[in-house]
């Protein structure tokens, strides 16, 4: 076989299983994969294609499936549409069709029209020629629920909102208290926080919330203990003086924060929560509490028992399962039955952490409702999976071994991006009619108003990169788009959610469009929005798109003082982070703020016009650029809660490991003084900022 021939059949066999052999980083510029890579992502996807040979083989045996096959594994219909869905159309003349509809016993005959019940259901096929074929049939409605009119909201990092309540860093209550101030007092539709999932224990926890263990269960850390209603009833005094004992050990670490400026100390938080929540859940269920939990229970069934049996094996054996005792590596096999009976009190701690969680979360999501906000809390779905952690040890199944999910090099990073994180295989999602992603959607809409999606561009494809390798060595793997979308619709409109798409950066063409199209907000951010197809100028705010969130920053991006002022090229500068030296960049920083405020300046956005350079008259300049946003058509507009209290530091500095504190500040003012929830709201430049809302509101 010549290697022509042999590219060519690896080009076709990847095409065949969506793994892609080039890619696109701009529209005039096509990149190669290595074909390692190719083959890597393949044997990731049960593949053989270590040679030609192994090649031609694999290629005639998926050839022959799909064409011997009568259905895939997963079709899509949606509601209203009167044509027959596309994965039918080939289809033998005379086949008979029947399904069996969520929930349902009996089947009924389907002629591939008309219209069926929402859900996911099961349908069957039998060809003429005596050929059976079944499949999951998603129903889904034709577009995601909007938002309720038009509103602004709060973006925060919930760890970073300390109260004089929280045991040290932000708590539900917290959340619950700001949620309830913004709606009454400031007409908020929304309070956006960071991913609430559960974290990998460890010494020191990894503290970012975008690498958890789980994305289905929220971490207890955030719990408000003296909300659990148990609390009040810890009688014995013994109990009564740890508990106390422990408040005011938790009174020391949230001084430590607010009056001694030291970071966050996750873990010492958990360790004072973990001790007072065994006092506190040794407390017995009232009738009406034990039946709810009972519910809760019966509504996660296995995989709650999978989350708390990976905790419980976690405190015995470490955090990384891949070390744990070959026989405790399965979730599935007899030694692990037996070890989850032998730590049936711990399994059963974790089960309630799970239940009281998402009880206050729903509680914070009433009491937004309660305030009048008409979205509520906006909650935060990672991307991925911590690969020590519970869901990985729990879906082994589904997800890729030997791969990581990451983006390519682009303009903004030569070398690419390795996140760590597995990614799901598409054809295990497929084949399960992507159980995993439903459970996990149904799991936070229990308690969501609405929901981020970070890097909504992975429900089209994703970029594995091959164990031990550099991420320029990865490639593009497809998933079922349309099956992830239909899903994603369905969950949104039982919950009556809305649903955001983080699409910032480089997005395959189509991609925003179809996301447009079943009504996902995309996500604007201002410093990006510039006319990158004309003269590369600052987009005015009539040409900004209508179904999307618009910000002025993100956790990941300095603060809008910061860039106002440049102090964020002065922070890389400390950190040798720059690429180029430090005048340079500062020149490029200050000429593109310039610009910006020059267009804010010539709309009349500004009450008096700047005295001197960017940043000497920063509040002015922050209100401008909201009232900039308002000006758009975007349905939602997020004001970054730091932003109005002038703090400086970004939450999260991408690049940077222990150089940086990411995801351990508290909420600052200007002078970088941390502030307590308390003063936060009570801040006459906060409310400055809020009322340019108020204002617009009222005219």
């Amino acid at each position: 076989m010549t290697a022509a021939l042999a590219d060519a059949d690896l080009a076709r066999l990847a095409e065949l299983h969506g793994v892609a052999t080039s890619y696109r980083p701009a529209p005039d510029r096509t990149v190669a994969v290595p074909a390692a890579a190719v083959a890597a992502a393949l044997a990731a996807l049960g593949v053989d294609a270590a040679g030609p040979d192994a090649v031609r083989t694999a290629l005639a045996a998926r050839e022959r499936e799909l064409r011997e096959r009568l259905l895939p594994p997963t079709v899509v219909r949606w509601a209203g549409d009167p044509r027959r869905p596309a994965a039918l159309a080939a289809l033998p003349s005379g086949t008979r069709l029947t399904v069996t509809t969520e929930g349902a016993a009996a089947d009924r005959e389907w002629d591939g029209g008309g219209e069926l019940p929402l859900g996911v259901h099961q349908l069957s096929a039998v060809a003429p020629d005596g050929r059976t074929g079944r499949a999951h049939l998603v129903v889904a409605p034709d577009r995601l629920p909007a938002p309720a009119g038009r509103s602004h909201g709060l973006l925060v990092q919930l760890y970073s909102l300390l109260s004089r309540r929280s045991w040290g860093m932000g708590d539900l209550g917290d959340l619950a208290e700001l949620a309830g101030w913004a709606g009454r007092t400031t007409g908020a539709g929304f309070v956006q926080v960071n991913p609430l999932h559960s974290a990998v224990p460890g010494a020191p926890t990894d503290p970012s919330p975008y690498r958890p263990s789980s994305r289905r269960f929220p971490d207890p850390v955030h719990l408000r203990i003296e909300d659990v209603p148990e609390y009040a009833y810890v009688e014995e005094a013994e109990g009564r003086e740890r508990l106390g004992a422990l408040r005011e050990r938790a009174a020391r670490l949230r001084a430590a924060v607010l009056d001694k400026g030291e970071l966050i100390d996750r873990d010492a938080v958990w360790e004072l929560k973990r001790e007072a929540l065994e006092i506190v859940l040794a407390v017995p269920l009232g009738p009406g509490r034990q039946a709810a939990y009972d519910a809760f229970r019966a509504a996660h069934g296995r995989a709650l028992t999978d989350h708390a049996t990976w905790y419980a094996l976690a405190e015995t054996h470490g955090a990384d399962w891949h070390g744990w005792p070959e026989e405790l590596r399965d979730p599935r096999s007899a030694a692990t039955a037996r070890a989850r009976a032998d730590l049936a009190g711990r399994v059963e701690f974790h089960t309630r952490l799970a239940w009281l969680t998402d009880g206050q979360l729903r509680a914070a999501q009433r009491v937004a409702a309660q305030a009048g906000m008409s979205v509520g809390i906006v909650h935060d779905l990672a991307v991925g999976v911590h690969p020590q952690g519970a869901d990985a040890w729990a879906q082994q199944d589904v997800f890729a071994a030997g791969m990581s999910v990451g983006a390519p090099p682009d303009a903004f990073n030569a070398r690419g991006q390795d996140w760590g994180l597995p990614p799901w295989r598409p054809d295990r999602l497929a084949a399960c009619g992507h159980a995993p992603y439903r459970e996990l959607l149904r799991a936070l809409f229990r308690y969501a108003g609405a929901l981020r999606i970070d890097h909504v561009m992975g429900l089209f494809r994703l970029w594995w990169v091959p164990s031990g390798r550099a991420p320029t060595e990865g490639t593009y793997v497809r998933y079922d788009a349309d099956a992830m979308l239909a899903i994603l619709a369905l969950e949104a409109h039982r919950a009556g959610a809305v649903v955001i798409g983080e699409d910032l950066g480089t997005v395959e063409p189509g991609v925003r469009e179809a996301l447009q199209r079943r009504g996902v907000l995309g996500t604007s951010v201002l410093w990006f929005e510039r006319d990158w197809e004309g003269d590369g100028r600052p987009l005015p705010p009539e040409r900004w798109r209508a179904d999307c969130l618009a910000t002025a920053t993100t956790h990941d991006l300095p603060p809008t003082a910061a860039r106002l002022t440049g102090d964020h090229v002065g922070l890389r500068d400390r950190l040798g982070l720059l690429t180029r030296p430090a005048a340079e960049e500062r020149a490029e920083a200050d000429a593109d703020t310039a610009e910006w405020l020059a267009l804010l300046g010539s709309l009349g956005l500004m009450d008096r016009p700047a005295a001197g350079p960017p940043g000497s008259d920063e509040e002015e300049e922050i209100r401008a650029v909201h009232r900039f946003l308002l000006r758009t058509p975007a349905r939602l507009i997020g004001v970054w809660l730091p932003d109005g209290i002038g703090d400086r530091r970004p939450q999260n500095l991408p690049g940077t490991w222990d150089q940086y504190p990411n995801w351990r500040l508290p909420i600052a003012d200007r002078d970088g003084r941390p502030l307590p929830l308390e003063e936060l709201t009570a801040a006459p430049r906060l409310r400055a900022l809020l009322d340019v809302f108020t204002q617009v509101r009222g005219e």
